[in-house]
């Protein structure tokens, strides 16, 4: 933004848009998103509860669906605050380190569930190619080293991002495109010099979100080759089957991701409308999404909410 004498400077707040262009149904967006919110929130911590409290889903598989479900519960609380006061209050202002904060928040935990998938591949790997070993690999001090080394990658990498855009001057408005503080939204006001943002952001986005796709295709490559050893048909798909709740998570995260970045190479004139509502399926469906998969998909979560339900009922 520009002051009095033509400077530029950092605003002390800026304007949340929410969806551009929309002028009427607010309210029914409002309502969309608090029930996401609402099975994002209640499903995870189902999931967190079940585990904690059955002793039967203490084993690897299940812990890092618990690290799954607390960080798509990290995820949903970095977007609500502005979320429900643009669309539940109509309040579309946020302070310029409250953004920065919030940025924080919503990348450390989307890297996060990219490094907890493949984590979680690992463990698909480990159970089908090497079953005998499975829990002598994965004991419980392996796992807990695992969790705390994909926080400490996520938080190391993504602690400059806020310094690196408190540094700049913004001169081209203070009104951002999304509900919520984003990088790429924020270079797109800020002036001076942003090669260092980009290339250090383009950086990241290939030290996490590449490397830990490129692993987890190798994982299911070499899961695949030992399932199709397997001479007995019902096997195969019995261990193939173990895998579905995983490959669906993966798809549910890596597919919008894909999709941005494909709208963004080859679809620049795109209105932001669809940028926006690419941004909101990103961030949205996966933390509402993951825990009706694994609830679907897994038997013994299955069994223990059934079980549950049938106590209350009785």
């Amino acid at each position: 933004m520009l002051g009095l004498n033509g400077t530029s400077f950092q605003p002390d707040i800026l304007q949340l848009t929410g969806i551009p262009g929309m002028k009427t149904g607010q309210e029914w967006v409002a309502l969309i998103f608090c029930i996401l919110y609402l099975i994002s929130i209640l499903g995870n911590l189902i999931i967190l509860a079940l585990v904690a409290r059955e002793p039967a889903l203490h084993q690897p598989m299940y812990y890092f669906l618990s690290m799954l479900s607390l960080n798509d519960l990290g995820v949903s609380f970095s977007t609500l605050p502005t979320v429900v006061a643009i669309f539940c209050f109509n309040y579309h202002q946020v302070g310029f380190n409250d953004c920065l904060v919030q940025l924080f928040f919503i990348h450390t935990f989307s890297f996060m569930e990219s490094g907890i998938l493949l984590a979680m591949s690992f463990d698909r790997f480990v159970a089908i190619c090497e079953p005998l070993c499975y829990t002598t690999v994965l004991t419980n001090s392996r796992i807990l080293a695992m969790g705390l080394g994909i926080l400490a990658k996520s938080f190391t990498i993504l602690f400059p991002f806020p310094f690196l855009v408190k540094r700049l001057p913004f001169c081209k408005g203070n009104v951002l495109h999304h509900s919520y503080c984003l990088h790429p939204d924020l270079m797109k006001v800020a002036c001076g010099d942003t090669h260092v943002n980009n290339i250090y952001g383009l950086f990241v986005v290939i030290f996490t979100y590449g490397i830990d796709s490129t692993f987890i295709l190798l994982s299911y490559a070499l899961i695949l080759r030992a399932v199709l050893v397997i001479a007995s048909q019902d096997q195969r798909l019995k261990a193939l089957n173990t895998c579905m709740s995983h490959i669906c998570a993966v798809l549910t995260f890596y597919v919008p991701i894909i999709a941005v970045s494909i709208i963004h190479r080859f679809w620049k004139s795109a209105p932001p409308f669809v940028h926006v509502m690419m941004s909101n399926i990103y961030l949205f469906v996966p933390p509402m999404l993951n825990p009706i998969i694994y609830s679907v998909k897994t038997n013994e979560i299955r069994r223990r909410i059934l079980k549950v339900l049938y106590k209350s009922q009785s």
